[in-house]
């Protein structure tokens, strides 16, 4: 992930949370099948929760939200602490800091989004533009995709590899297992752009802030 470090500052986003926003690319890298490269573009407001990023890029990526994540820059890390603290030591509370917290605090110009910790697909997040005095209605929003992402669960880098062998030779001994194991007609290079921008639309209704009714008198 590449970060463009911003003008922003959290202080001053704190204070005017509805006037600032950027956009952001993510890209999914496939070593082994990089002609399925994906890439999401995405507007989010730069006070985005970082649990709540998390969730944006899981709709933008038709991700189902199954697995553990994390957040790096520099030499810090931000996800979910384990409440048990058994498992090393803990990232930062990704319910308590903002993304605008990261650059920052940490001057990074990369930042990575780890998810799934089984099979360890690293995203690069690139922060490509800031706008201030604007407001933040309707964000995030879905600006482009491109490729699909790979089925949950297919065993990372090298797992997708496979999974693509198979699927697409109907001689390969897997072929069947794996056409009925994984999504009805899969291509890598189709996306169903409309469920995406969807579901990134819905995170957007869900978090807008709600209006107070006065009451009468």
């Amino acid at each position: 992930m590449r970060a463009i470090k911003s003008e922003c500052c959290a202080d001053n986003a704190r204070n005017a949370a509805r006037d600032h926003f950027g956009t952001l690319r993510a890209i999914n890298s496939v070593r082994c099948a990089p002609s399925s490269r994906n890439r999401q573009c995405l507007v989010v407001p730069v006070t985005l929760r970082l649990d709540r990023l998390h969730l944006t890029l899981q709709a933008a990526f038709g991700w189902t939200d199954s697995h553990l994540f994390e957040f790096l820059a520099g030499e810090e890390h931000w996800g979910i602490p384990d409440p048990d603290g058994d498992f090393g030591p803990q990232p930062i509370d990704a319910r308590k800091a903002r993304l605008c917290d990261i650059v920052q605090e940490t001057g990074a110009k990369t930042i990575h989004y780890l998810y799934d910790f089984g099979d360890s697909w690293d995203h690069v997040i690139k922060l490509e533009k800031w706008f201030d005095n604007t407001p933040t209605d309707g964000l995030p929003l879905l600006l482009d995709a491109v490729g699909r992402c790979p089925p949950e669960d297919v065993g990372g880098a090298p797992g997708y590899a496979d999974y693509l062998d198979a699927i697409g030779d109907p001689t390969h001994p897997e072929h069947e297992n794996m056409r009925l194991w994984g999504p009805e007609q899969f291509d890598p290079n189709v996306i169903d752009r409309t469920a995406l921008e969807a579901a990134v639309n819905a995170l957007s209704e869900k978090w807008k802030p709600r209006r107070h009714k006065l009451r009468s008198k």
